[in-house]
C-alpha cells in the first residue's frame, strides 16, 4: 500500500508530524512524504493541494492521500470534487474509525489549526492510530457490516457516474492554476513515473510544455 502525506502550506509546521505519525501507525506502507513543508519557498493552498490529491489518486501512484488544513473541512470538501477521491473529514478518532470501516474512502482530511489546543498533537495521534487500526472496509457495526459495504458500493457508483475523468477536469482547470499545481514538481515526477494513467501522465507532459517519446509505463 502506497500513503501519500501532503498538506496546505498553511498547516506547513505540522508536517513532519503528520508524516512520522503515519509512518508509525501504517507501519507495512510506503509513505511518501510530499510537505508542504516550511522550507518550501512556494505556497499551496487547500484548493492547489487538492488538485494534487486528485492527480495522485486518479493517476493510481498512490492507493491513500493523508491530507489537510486549518480547520480540515476545505480540504475535504475540495478533495470530494476531484474524479476518484472519497475524502473523509476526521477530527476525532471515532470518524476516522468509522470513515475506514464504513465508508472505505482513498483520502482524509484533518483539522490542523481550528481547535488544536495543546492536546492537538495527542488527538493527532489517537486518530491517525484508529484511521489505520485495522483493515479499511470491514464495515461497522458488525451486524450490519453487509448491508453497510453495500450501501458504500453504491455511493462509489453513483460518485463515478457522476464525475468526469480526470483527464477532462485538468483540460478545463484555468492555466494560472494548473502552474502552480506543475510548480509542484515532487508530486507531479511522482506520478509520471509511478502512476498508471497513461492518457493523464501525456496529458500532464503536454502541459509541462515537453516532447513525449514512447511510454513511461514500458519498464
Amino acid at each position: 500500500m502506497k500513503i501519500a502525506v501532503i498538506q496546505a502550506s498553511s498547516q506547513a509546521e505540522k508536517n513532519e508530524l503528520i508524516y512520522s505519525t503515519v509512518k508509525k501507525y501504517a507501519s507495512d506502507a510506503d509513505v511518501i512524504n510530499f510537505g508542504c513543508t516550511k522550507d518550501e519557498e512556494t505556497k499551496y493552498s487547500y484548493i492547489e493541494i487538492s488538485v494534487m490529491v486528485g492527480l495522485l489518486l486518479s493517476g493510481k501512484a498512490v492507493d491513500l492521500v493523508v491530507t489537510g488544513c486549518s480547520s480540515g473541512q476545505g480540504m475535504m470538501l475540495a478533495c470530494n470534487n476531484m474524479p476518484g477521491v472519497l475524502c473523509g473529514y476526521i477530527p476525532t478518532p471515532q470518524d476516522a474509525y468509522l470513515f475506514a470501516q464504513i465508508n472505505d474512502g482513498n483520502a482524509v482530511s484533518l483539522p490542523l489549526g481550528e481547535g488544536y489546543t495543546w492536546a492537538g498533537a495527542d488527538n493527532l495521534d489517537k486518530t491517525l492510530e484508529k484511521l489505520f487500526s485495522e483493515p479499511f472496509g470491514q464495515g461497522y457495526p458488525k451486524s450490519e457490516a453487509a448491508r453497510k459495504l453495500e450501501d458504500t458500493k453504491l455511493l462509489k457508483k453513483i460518485r463515478e457516474s457522476s464525475q468526469v475523468k480526470m483527464a477532462k477536469l485538468i483540460k478545463g482547470l484555468d492555466k494560472p492554476l494548473w502552474d502552480k499545481v506543475l510548480s509542484k514538481r515532487d508530486v507531479v515526477e511522482y506520478i509520471l513515473e509511478n502512476g498508471k494513467d497513461e492518457e493523464l501522465a501525456l496529458l500532464i507532459r503536454e502541459k509541462q510544455g515537453r516532447e513525449y517519446a514512447g511510454s513511461i509505463f514500458e519498464n
